[in-house]
């Protein structure tokens, strides 16, 4: 017996590879049709059909449920899961270019809106000096009610502020829009603003 076991050990450390002399030893170099569950590097994605060495299969894919035997069964159920979770294609949203004609109306709807309303803004007053404010009203924190409360958003330069607004009431603060913007009844854009204390 011993001979015979040393006889196998030759063979198989001879540099001499002939295709029958791998016959015998079989599962080793076949390998196995399966399908993949899951997206695997270097292998493939998910619901791809794969040849791998059936110890790899054994002992690492199956265990793990990352693959399954390539069956009919198992086919099917791939199939029926893929149709259940596949995901939902999404619609391309087109963009349309702006062209300066869509800018300009888009610009005079905002400036109409910013002339016909009023922005009011809350601050605290001085005690015992009336309408003075303990903080004045900035260009920024104008700029920052706008947004909020109407929605619309413009430039620093486009409000023309040269001192912060100091006292309570209503104050006129000219606006500077685009000149291609026609102006309201031969005056002037003017933005509303409300200072009232809080």
């Amino acid at each position: 017996m011993a001979y015979l076991q040393y006889g196998k050990n030759a063979l198989r450390r001879s540099t001499m590879h002939h295709p029958l002399l791998f016959a015998a030893q079989g599962v080793r170099y076949r390998k196995l049709e399966v399908i993949l569950t899951t997206t695997i590097a270097k292998l493939g994605k998910a619901g791809d059909t794969v040849k791998v060495a059936p110890g790899f299969f054994r002992n690492h894919l199956m265990p793990k449920l990352l693959a399954v035997p390539s069956i009919d069964k198992f086919k099917h159920l791939i199939h029926e899961q893929r149709k259940i979770y596949q995901p939902i294609e999404v619609e391309e949203v087109k963009v349309v270019a702006k062209n300066d004609e869509t800018n300009t109306k888009e610009f005079e709807a905002a400036a109409n809106r910013l002339a016909k309303t009023r922005l009011n803004i809350r601050k605290f007053i001085i005690e015992g000096k009336g309408d003075e404010l303990r903080e004045p009203v900035t260009k920024e924190e104008i700029l920052a009610e706008i947004a909020r409360q109407l929605q619309v958003h413009i430039e620093p330069a486009n409000l023309h502020l040269p001192t912060p607004l100091s006292t309570l009431g209503e104050h006129k603060v000219p606006l500077r829009l685009p000149r291609s913007i026609p102006k309201p009844a031969g005056e002037d854009w003017i933005l509303n603003v409300k200072v009232r204390k809080r």
